[in-house]
């Protein structure tokens, strides 16, 4: 089990060098110089040269990557181009407003889908579970875009329940003001949970030692809590480690909707200004985030799945 720990950390580590290396290309091969934007239209070719080369964009792209990852094997993330803060202090600061809208949003999900999921699983082909399919697919299908503008709209200007935008002061105010973005955000998954939990267990139901559980009459509930469950949640542990990439990706939108400071605006209005360490700096956190809820999700699916123990 350690030895398939290390294996992880050393693939994981890899995924995070090759992330951030072929972000940092990408950022370097678009239109647009952050010398310009710092000095403005009207500063003269020599200032902008000036500056470009005391930023080290003057450099090749791989030199400037290699100064990029000195910096960053001793924790340094840059500075702000436009107002020299660390990036470091930038990104702790927004951090976790993302982290709280993330896992928000993810846990009234699996509280709500895990649930239905495993009831619909258990009465497979009945009226209900027909009709949460109906839904849960029509969840899936609305855009975090759409939703969340109409969530807006309906809870927080017309029926004034819920606050519209920002972060709140307090931690109750702070509570309100999440309830809204969080809501939105985990809808989607909330169908995607539904239809991975059900099809999780309808494979469970035919393993052999299910039905001799039947045979000897235990009661469909208990079967269900005690010895269904903990085989049927580890493919769906494996999916939402994978989807958490999509759910960081709609919490950038969600930030957006709802004003509310985080990684994914910070990274938004820095693309905007071309301020490119600071998004090489949110691009890195995400990664990060990503690697460590995949690792978590397979050691979680090994202490919960023996023949995935056996295995290693």
């Amino acid at each position: 089990m350690l030895w398939y720990g290390v294996r992880r950390i050393a693939y994981g580590s890899l995924v995070l060098v090759t992330a951030v290396g072929m972000m940092f290309w990408f950022i370097y091969v678009v239109p647009g110089d952050p010398a310009s934007v710092i000095l403005g239209p009207r500063a003269d070719e020599a200032h902008r040269i000036a500056l470009r080369a005391e930023m080290g964009l003057d450099k090749p792209i791989p030199l400037q990557f290699a100064r990029f990852v000195e910096r960053l094997s001793v924790g340094d993330l840059g500075k702000d181009v436009m107002t020299q803060e660390p990036i470091a202090g930038l990104i702790a600061h927004v951090l976790p407003s993302t982290l709280a809208l993330t896992f928000a949003g993810l846990g009234w999900a699996l509280i709500v889908g895990v649930p239905i999921g495993c009831w619909c699983a258990m009465h497979r082909d009945s009226w209900g579970d027909r009709l949460v399919g109906i839904v849960s697919m029509a969840t899936l299908a609305l855009p975090t875009t759409i939703l969340g503008i109409y969530a807006l709209l309906l809870f927080a200007v017309t029926l004034h329940w819920l606050p519209a935008i920002g972060l709140g002061s307090g931690v109750g105010d702070k509570f309100r003001h999440l309830l809204l973005p969080a809501l939105t955000l985990g809808l989607g998954w909330v169908g995607y949970l539904i239809r991975a939990v059900r099809a999780s267990m309808l494979e469970v139901l035919q393993e052999n030692h299910v039905r001799t559980f039947r045979a000897f009459g235990v009661p469909e509930p208990r079967l269900a809590r005690r010895y269904l469950l903990k085989i049927t949640i580890a493919p769906v542990i494996a999916v939402v480690a994978i989807g958490m990439g999509s759910l960081l990706s709609n919490a950038v939108i969600i930030e957006i909707i709802f004003l509310r400071p985080g990684i994914g605006r910070l990274a938004y209005d820095a693309v905007l200004q071309r301020n490119f360490p600071i998004v090489l700096g949110a691009v890195l956190i995400a990664a990060v985030f990503y690697v460590i809820c995949s690792i978590v999700a397979e050691l979680l699916i090994a202490s919960l799945d023996p023949r995935v123990r056996s295995s290693l």
